[in-house]
């Protein structure tokens, strides 16, 4: 299979994924949250949708050009994937096959029938796939690993996969900057980085930066909105437990009913609750950005004005030239 032939039928898969009527969304947004209830019908659509746009073939071209991809040697890569937003694990899946390599992929049980699902999908398209895809428990017969969790399962890939060519990667987090100035608009785009997949991806926003004697009463205002995300009793329940703690332990907090805003020098925060600390000057936030550079994953401001940010809302619309962690995974598969 040539990588032509490659880069038609993953366009092939984008265009089939959008034509997906509303009841096959629904039907696959099902079979997800049968295995994981915060796979929401809107969380599987928006995931698909990004997955869609990674497709396009101006896209993927565009991301390929630089590469030498044709004269690959076929390995055997194992992909560990994690579980935490849907289909997180598809950037992956699609470097590693478009790049000419065998997948043997280690699903998350909390996001299995997503991947298996666009897995088939491919497969009908183009069957040459049929024997370079695997989804495996183990990955003793992987030449080369990739791996995503958490900093102390990396600790464990990193000893086991010692041996082997791979890219472990560890817990990361986004950020977000205001500096008061912000139109509602603004706002309400930062809402979608924060509360998008109910904050569970490494490039949800967990902890904003803000100018000494910020306060929160706009932020709240443009996001009251999306109040009904006390409706996923899952969040309710972290919600109710997350204010006790702070009201028993009297830490001093913001809170508008769904959301509580606390000052910490943390960058991880639970789920419903938004870290912030303040800055002084633009020279004192860029000092304080670099000192947590390594676990972050994107920064987030109105507009993308910061140098090396990103503008609001779109934290979870990676591109496919997007890396997490700013590993070129495309790089270590062309010099496997």
């Amino acid at each position: 299979m040539t990588l032509e032939h490659r880069i038609e039928a993953f366009v092939e898969l984008g265009k089939q994924l959008q034509n997906l009527t509303p009841e096959e969304r629904q039907a696959w947004a099902f079979a997800a949250a049968s295995r994981n209830t915060w796979f929401t019908e809107e969380n599987v659509s928006s995931a698909l949708n990004g997955v869609i746009t990674m497709l396009q073939e101006q896209y993927l071209r565009e991301w390929l050009y630089p590469y030498h991809l044709k004269q690959v040697t076929p390995k055997k890569v194992g992909v560990v994937m994690a579980g935490n937003i849907p289909m997180v694990g598809f950037h992956d899946f699609l470097s590693v096959l478009i790049s000419g390599h065998f997948l043997l992929g280690k699903l998350s049980s909390s996001d299995d029938m997503l991947m298996k699902r666009i897995a088939a999908m491919l497969i009908a398209i183009e069957p040459a796939f049929g024997n370079r895809i695997e989804f495996v428990d183990l990955l003793k017969e992987a030449d080369a690993i990739i791996a995503t969790g958490s900093d102390n399962t990396a600790r464990y890939f990193e000893y086991y996969f010692a041996k082997r060519p791979h890219i472990i990667r560890k817990n990361r987090t986004s950020i977000g900057v205001l500096t008061g100035h912000e139109e509602p608009d603004d706002l309400k785009a930062l809402g979608e980085d924060i509360f998008r997949y109910y904050g569970l991806g490494c490039r949800n926003v967990s902890k904003v930066f803000v100018p000494e004697g910020y306060t929160f009463d706009k932020f709240f205002e443009a996001n009251q909105h999306r109040a009904n995300i006390l409706d996923h009793h899952k969040y309710q329940n972290n919600y109710d437990y997350n204010k006790s703690i702070l009201l028993v332990n009297r830490v001093h907090h913001f809170d508008n009913g769904f959301m509580l805003v606390q000052q910490s020098k943390n960058l991880v925060s639970p789920i419903s609750v938004l870290f912030y600390d303040t800055f002084s000057s633009l020279s004192d936030l860029r000092h304080q950005l670099h000192e947590v550079k390594g676990k972050t994953q994107v920064v987030v401001t109105a507009h993308g004005w910061m140098e090396g940010s990103i503008p609001f809302g779109e934290a979870q619309r990676p591109m496919v030239w997007d890396y997490a962690d700013g590993v070129d995974t495309l790089a270590f598969l062309q010099h496997l």
